[in-house]
């Protein structure tokens, strides 16, 4: 993989990975690993964006690591980051977001790797998306 072409993509827990039943851990979706593994391999950084914390976020973070997903950052936009005892923003940085709440509600994992990968199987660049209004034309 051309690494140029690799995303940063912050992904939900609860509603996305697996089903909600926040505070437990519901089950895995239909596809949820497989592609998360998947665009890991292309060299995509995942990260875990998820209203979580604490203990729960422990157990969402070891959850996903016996499912094979090792993420590079959690709740946070890169490793590194070190909360300062300040104000923090919970915004992160990334190219993409995934998550059950976005306009039109969870795709299902086949439709956001469809979504990610062009026809010859390469990511789709950042220069190409043109954001939520192209579904209009």
């Amino acid at each position: 993989m051309n690494f140029n072409n690799a995303l940063i993509i912050a992904v939900d827990f609860d509603g996305t990975i697996v089903e909600d039943a926040y505070p437990k851990i519901g089950k895995p979706m239909l596809f949820a690993f497989e592609t998360l593994k998947k665009l890991q391999e292309e060299g995509h950084r995942l990260i875990l964006w998820t209203y979580r914390y604490g203990e729960r976020l422990d157990e969402a973070v070891a959850f996903c690591e016996e499912n094979g997903i090792h993420f590079y950052a959690v709740n946070k936009s890169y490793p590194e980051e070190e909360y300062n005892g300040e104000v923090m923003s919970r915004k992160i940085h990334a190219d993409i977001f995934i998550d059950d709440r976005n306009i039109g509600g969870f795709q299902g994992w086949g439709e956001i790797y469809h979504l990610l990968v062009n026809s010859e199987g390469s990511p789709v660049s950042t220069e190409k998306r043109k954001g939520f209004f192209k579904f209009f034309k």
